[in-house]
């Protein structure tokens, strides 16, 4: 500040302790420092004589609604040097108060040589007044080209809905294309407040589930209450930390400036404004940056398109899962777990074609419960379905993966046997009856089966084949119990 001459300066706080330290510090930086607890006062100080730099400490304001005289302060500035001294814990509030005016900002706790570096900054003017507007274009020009640089990668990441796994991972490589961003993370939250750490991309080697010593139930990690991006989504706000000493552990700051972190940020995501949150996103960066108004925005604008895709895969998932139950309800018989009829004559006229087609083997078995009315009328229908279940169970358990089991009505069943002929699907059939009388089955009766079993033919439909199989499976009922007929 050589050759500058300062008139004056304003240094508002609510704690007298602060001013004191205040005055103590930089006292000697001004001609006159004005010592202001309140915003009326500072308001007559300004209305007497515009200082050079007016110094506001927001330590000791607890929520953003209390704010409005500091907003009133900065605008009543018109663009004149403003200092905001603003607690680590509440950096959500930058965005907002710079909507009422510029400002230069300092994250808090600040060491002495930091707070006297950033008043002398605040107070320093441009020898060039004309060389310096230049340059704030330039860096204005610049800050818009990453800006729009990030929000392109971004857009090529998210163009298809994908698995939220696949797509955290495309965004934080997305996001490592902002300037001096050497570790990007996205932590989600999972079902029953779980949050997990579903990707990550590091330039610096640095593994963000070997800091925190989890990558899942990451609110309940020891640094859940100085990790900006898991303060995030517990307070659902904006986490700007701009030194990693500055959380107050020293363990935790010593691992970051390890691996080159100077400065974190992070942003809560929402499904929708105003929602729970769904995670957070975090980014590392290598040095110290005064972000503006317009780079504020432009991360939570960011978040927003993140939680929006986020939600996209979300409900897609969330359709297949339905479309696969739908699909499930569909095919499949509900008592006994087996295919139903339709899904039944689907795959008969599939491997029937497929057959046909390559020339392989094709057998197919059709099996009733005998007797099973009579069970259902001296027992109860509970006591049937039982018995059906356990039937259909004991059949399962002993075909081949590609085999079938489909329930056609009642008490009669098909097993589509692939790659089978008639002599394999006899032996089949025989394992079948063998096993269902051998079982132990829910029933007071000896419940037994009857079978029929016949080789497909090289122009045979659905229909055909299970009009012969059911000729003969009348005729293995007619000829006894628990008989097998080898349809003609």
């Amino acid at each position: 500040m050589a050759g500058r001459s300062v008139s004056a300066g304003v240094f508002f706080s609510t704690d007298s302790v602060q001013r004191m330290a205040f005055q103590a510090l930089c006292g000697e930086m001004f001609a006159q420092l004005h010592l202001a607890d309140n915003v009326d006062q500072v308001v007559d100080l300004l209305g007497q004589r515009q200082p050079d730099l007016l110094v506001l400490d927001l330590n000791g304001y607890n929520y953003l609604n209390e704010l409005a005289g500091i907003g009133t302060l900065i605008r009543s500035r018109a663009g004149a040097p403003v200092l905001v001294l603003c607690p680590f814990d509440h950096t959500s509030w930058l965005p907002e108060l710079m909507t009422f005016g510029h400002f230069d900002y300092r994250i808090c706790p600040l060491i002495d040589d930091e707070l006297r570096q950033a008043v002398a900054q605040a107070l320093a003017q441009p020898v060039d007044a004309a060389a310096a507007l230049q340059q704030q274009l330039l860096d204005k020009e610049k800050e818009l080209r990453d800006v729009l640089g990030v929000q392109r990668s971004l857009q090529r990441a998210l163009a298809a809905i994908e698995p939220v796994e696949t797509m955290a991972a495309h965004i934080c490589l997305a996001l490592c294309n902002f300037p001096g961003v050497r570790h990007t993370a996205l932590l989600h939250m999972k079902e029953r407040g779980d949050l997990q750490l579903v990707a990550q991309e590091s330039r610096n080697h640095l593994d963000l589930s070997r800091l925190l010593q989890r990558r899942d139930r990451l609110l309940q990690s020891p640094l859940r209450d100085i990790f900006p991006p898991l303060l995030s989504v517990a307070r659902g706000e904006m986490m700007l930390l701009d030194a990693p000493e500055k959380a107050g552990n020293p363990e935790f700051a010593m691992a970051l400036h390890d691996r080159g972190v100077r400065m974190v940020l992070s942003l809560p995501l929402r499904a929708a404004p105003g929602g729970p949150e769904i995670g957070a996103i975090s980014l590392m960066f290598d040095r110290h940056i005064t972000f503006s108004r317009e780079q504020f925005a432009c991360f939570s604008g960011l978040a927003q398109i993140i939680s929006f895709a986020l939600g996209m895969s979300a409900l897609q998932h969330q359709n297949e899962e339905l479309s696969g139950q739908l699909s499930q309800m569909s095919t499949v018989d509900s008592l006994t777990g087996a295919a139903n009829r339709r899904a039944g004559e689907e795959m008969l006229d599939h491997e029937l074609r497929r057959a046909r087609r390559y020339g392989i083997p094709l057998a197919v078995l059709s099996f009733d419960v005998v007797g099973f009315q009579s069970e259902n009328d001296i027992y109860g229908s509970t006591v049937g379905d039982a018995v059906l279940r356990a039937v259909a169970t004991i059949v399962k358990e002993r075909l081949r993966t590609s085999d079938l089991l489909a329930r056609m009505q009642g008490e009669q069943f098909i097993v589509i046997a692939t790659h089978t002929n008639a002599a394999d699907a006899m032996r089949l059939a025989e394992k079948l009856r063998k096993a269902i009388v051998e079982a132990d089955l829910p029933s007071e009766a000896t419940v037994v089966i009857s079978l029929s079993v016949s080789q497909t033919r090289s122009d045979d439909g659905v229909s055909a084949v299970l009009e012969r199989l059911d000729v003969a499976l009348q005729r293995a009922k007619r000829v006894g119990r628990c008989c097998i007929e080898l349809a003609d």
